[in-house]
């Protein structure tokens, strides 16, 4: 069995039509998607017709409840902006994905932070310090007895560890690098052979410049985004 796991596309067509290329040449089984599916200013409208048509998403992220109106007191700009791009049911739609989804007969568990929130970072304790140890991290993943592997996105950083047969992933982000990495987009493939579970982190190129470009024209806060899209100079 053959997996292939993406999330944080945030808007960028651009790099999510290199993802789905990479995805295409990879033939996994089934294509999962960790959410936070449109906020982001590379040409969305187009992003979300390409996940709704090759990756839907699987789970909620965190930006997907804020445009969902779950959080009437984040990211106005990005929401005034966003809606009318976007389709009216949309929102709706977002909001109503579950925070975790179990696949592979449920060895694999999906969420976008952790199972129990989208808003929280399942390696570390603030979403950005350092990474917890894998005993802390396994008890964040309590009552799925069943899964082998758990899969999560949120802080757009490829992470891996093990504690008691699990393993434990962050996939990474089609979209949006941390501060000082490079820009690449990035996925996950998970391969079950004899049994045991498999991990390949993949990393594609795009154009960032046409992504970011694109964002400086048309999105209200373009300069940040471009900045965000391209990575360190």
């Amino acid at each position: 069995m053959r997996l292939a796991v993406l999330g944080d596309v945030h808007g960028n067509a651009f790099a999510l039509e290199a993802v789905l290329a990479d995805v295409r040449s990879a033939a996994p089984d089934a294509l999962f998607n960790l959410g936070d599916t449109v906020w982001g200013g590379a040409d969305p409208a187009r992003a979300w017709a390409l996940q709704q048509e090759f990756a839907p998403p699987t789970v909620r992220g965190n930006t997907d409840e804020t445009l969902a109106g779950w959080h009437a007191d984040r990211g106005q700009v990005w929401q005034d902006w966003l809606r009318p791009l976007l389709p009216a049911e949309l929102p709706a739609r977002l909001g109503a994905l579950p925070t975790t989804a179990e696949v592979a007969g449920g060895e694999v568990l999906l969420a976008h932070g952790t199972p129990h929130s989208a808003w929280t970072a399942l390696f570390s304790a603030d979403g950005g310090g350092a990474p917890l140890p894998p005993h802390q991290i396994a008890q964040r993943v309590q009552g799925w007895p069943g899964a082998r592997v758990v899969v999560v996105g949120h802080t757009h950083t490829e992470q891996v560890a093990t504690h008691g047969g699990v393993t434990f992933v962050n996939a990474g982000s089609v979209s949006r690098q941390p501060r000082g990495t490079d820009p690449h987009a990035r996925w996950v493939l998970l391969e079950r052979r004899a049994g045991a579970w498999n991990v390949t982190f993949r990393r594609v190129p795009y154009d960032t410049a046409a992504a970011a470009r694109w964002a400086r024209q048309h999105c209200p806060l373009g300069e940040q985004e471009a900045a965000l899209l391209l990575g360190p100079p």
